[in-house]
């Protein structure tokens, strides 16, 4: 005999017995299908891992440098011209470069820029300071007359000069020619200069210090490509 109430206990029973299998199917199922995702996704990015990347800094990837055997022949004398940065050369002046170049195997455009802004710097320094040994020897006569008389005139009126190159922004060729044994280069510099002028009695009668003045001036160098003499002259200066 049964006791009333006992079969639907084990009716309840049963009933919750099912649903917690049926929760752990449900839940084994979502975990096998998770587990297939990340294997797919941990797969997939394993692969792509293990393919080598190149990139253009890979050494491996850069292109191999020709033997000396392989090195196109080149004329004498060009090979030097080419290693030089062309960019300083304008087209309009290409030629004439090319001249000097092949007169004097020396002549290295480079160099001669660095050389013609230290010239500047240097003669401009000389000229405001009166050093007239300096302008001689940087100098050809006609620019030494000219420097020599205006040092001339400023010491005749007690005026003193009191400037500072700042910088200089750009120096590019503007000019080149092989006239016979001589060589001319004309530099177009772009400097900023203070300036400052003072009276006899020292007083500040013009300019500033503060402020620089944007400067732009075209200097011709001169050279005989046979002569012994490395060093180039300053043969003209103008405003550019």
């Amino acid at each position: 005999m049964s006791v009333p109430g006992t079969d639907f206990a084990t009716g309840r029973k049963e009933t919750g017995l099912m649903d917690q299998i049926v929760s752990i199917v449900i839940l084994a199922m979502v975990a096998a299908f998770l587990g297939m995702r990340l294997y797919s996704v941990l797969g997939r990015r394993a692969e792509h891992e293990e393919e080598s990347i190149p990139t253009r800094f890979d050494p491996t990837a850069q292109p191999k440098p020709q033997a000396e055997d392989d090195q196109p022949s080149q004329p004498a004398n060009q090979g030097q011209f080419r290693a030089q940065p062309m960019s300083d050369v304008i087209p309009a002046v290409e030629q004439g470069v090319r001249a000097i170049a092949s007169a004097d195997r020396r002549f290295d455009i480079t160099a001669f820029l660095e050389g013609a802004k230290g010239a500047y710097a240097v003669v401009l320094e000389a000229f405001w300071q009166g050093d007239r040994e300096t302008l001689r020897e940087l100098c050809d006569d006609d620019v030494y007359a000219s420097f020599d008389a205006a040092i001339a005139m400023r010491e005749e009126s007690g005026e003193q000069v009191d400037n500072r190159l700042v910088r200089i922004e750009d120096a590019v060729i503007d000019r080149a020619e092989l006239d016979g044994r001589t060589a001319r280069v004309a530099v177009r510099f772009l400097s900023d200069i203070a300036m400052i002028t003072r009276d006899k009695d020292g007083t500040m009668i013009a300019g500033s210090l503060d402020d620089a003045i944007e400067s732009r001036d075209i200097w011709t160098f001169s050279r005989d490509v046979k002569a012994d003499d490395p060093n180039w002259l300053l043969d003209e200066t103008d405003q550019g």
